[in-house]
């Protein structure tokens, strides 16, 4: 009797366990880290994880002008693939998003790229500056 009793707890807690979804979207206020990978020839990688950093960028990232469905291509190769993390249940996997990121001479716009989302985004003058600081000169 225990053990049918056990088998059924442990049948009923699998499927509750795998019934949650992982959400499309996330809050910008998931997001907990960011991997940098600065394409030049060294192939420079840098973690963000600083929580004062972390908060300018999900500020930037709010303000991210995007257009939905735009298969985008650019002329040459990104300066910066980040690989955003978001922490939707600390039970759970993070999510991972790639953003291929470009930025414009004089630092008056920054190009970005979701391909998983076939989204096209833009940012302007500050923002563009403020971005390239944080990702680059981290």
């Amino acid at each position: 009797m225990i053990l049918h009793l056990f088998i059924i707890f442990t049948i009923a807690a699998t499927l509750i366990g795998c019934s949650e979804e992982v959400p499309k979207e996330f809050d910008l206020n998931q997001l907990t880290r960011v991997d940098v990978h600065v394409s030049t020839d060294e192939n420079n990688e840098i973690i963000i994880t600083e929580e004062e950093k972390i908060k300018v960028l999900r500020d930037i990232l709010a303000k991210v002008d995007w257009e939905q469905g735009v298969k985008a291509e650019m002329s040459r190769k990104e300066d910066v693939k980040a690989t955003l993390f978001f922490t939707y249940d600390k039970n759970m996997p993070e999510r991972l998003f790639e953003y291929f990121i470009w930025f414009n001479e004089g630092d008056v716009s920054v190009t970005i790229i979701d391909r998983e989302k076939n989204a096209y985004g833009r940012l302007e003058k500050e923002d563009a500056k403020t971005l390239k600081d944080i990702l680059l000169n981290n």
